[in-house]
């Protein structure tokens, strides 16, 4: 599964750097700038990267349709203010001498809200700090029905994916996370205790429980017989994961084969309260511990 991911984020690298390289319709001295007509899809926005995820369209006599980040210029910084998930934008894809490349010129051709859609709500994190999360009911990946009660008296880390999810920044990623804070507690007699990790989807009509078990299975510790002492992954009715999804701040919107969403991971307390809400994928399994230890 891992090498998968891994496999996938090479050859996208690779279609990049072959294509910046050796397009036909691109100027052949290196030393002049390139530019090339981009549209596509906003599917997530990080304003403090100066970046967004993008899923283009073909970028004719440059690279095919793929879902990727890029970095904005410094006079399109205004975009990242105004962009969310959803927008279709146009832009300049500006390839420099030395091979980095950042959008110019960018356009908002489509908004959600023109579009009719409906926009992903404002994230308010901290109005959650310290609340105690509702008993929301789901099936885990042996298909047995567990509870957020059920978790009371440990630390509780949640997060949510989706299996299908093709972007390695996000779910795939989320995952890698767990898996390595499962070995970390594992390994220590006083976390293996006291915390635990439920991994939640959102996409309960492809995800199973079945589906789940051998997703988790492909990231689990590979030194012993994998087991979900640690980790659980659940899946629930379409109500049961819109409502933990909800009340998480967990907002996505089908789009074809693809979800967009944004990410979120919570730290539960013993008494079941949330003590930290993490917004992006910045965060490192050092941090969930040091959180779990103040």
């Amino acid at each position: 599964m891992f090498s998968k991911f891994i496999l996938t984020i090479f050859t996208a690298v690779s279609v990049f750097t072959f294509a910046a390289c050796n397009s036909q319709n691109a100027q052949t001295t290196s030393s002049e700038v390139k530019r090339y007509e981009l549209n596509g899809k906003i599917i997530s926005v990080d304003p403090q990267k100066r970046e967004a995820t993008i899923q283009h369209d073909e970028i004719k006599g440059y690279m095919p349709a793929m879902t990727m980040a890029f970095p904005f210029g410094k006079k399109d910084v205004w975009a990242l203010r105004e962009l969310k998930a959803g927008d279709k934008i146009g832009a300049d894809l500006v390839i420099e001498s030395d091979q980095s490349y950042y959008l110019e010129g960018v356009s908002i051709s489509q908004s959600r809200d023109a579009s009719g859609e409906t926009a992903m709500p404002v994230e308010l994190d901290d109005e959650k700090i310290g609340a105690e999360v509702p008993n929301f009911a789901l099936t885990n990946q042996d298909d047995k029905r567990i509870a957020f009660n059920d978790f009371r008296g440990k630390y509780l880390l949640t997060t949510f994916i989706y299996v299908r999810c093709p972007l390695p920044d996000y779910c795939p990623l989320m995952s890698i996370r767990f898996s390595d804070l499962e070995k970390q507690i594992k390994s220590s007699p006083d976390l293996s205790n006291k915390v635990r990790l439920l991994s939640i989807t959102f996409d309960p009509k492809n995800d199973t429980p079945k589906v789940l078990k051998t997703y988790g299975t492909g990231y689990l510790s590979k030194e012993t017989k994998p087991n979900f002492d640690i980790w659980q992954l659940a899946t629930g009715s379409e109500q049961e994961i819109k409502d933990v999804a909800t009340y998480f701040g967990l907002n996505s919107t089908p789009d074809g084969t693809q979800i967009i969403h944004n990410l979120r991971t919570a730290v539960i307390s013993p008494e079941g309260k949330i003590i930290k809400i993490y917004s992006g994928n910045e965060w490192k399994p050092a941090d969930i511990l040091n959180d779990i230890k103040k």
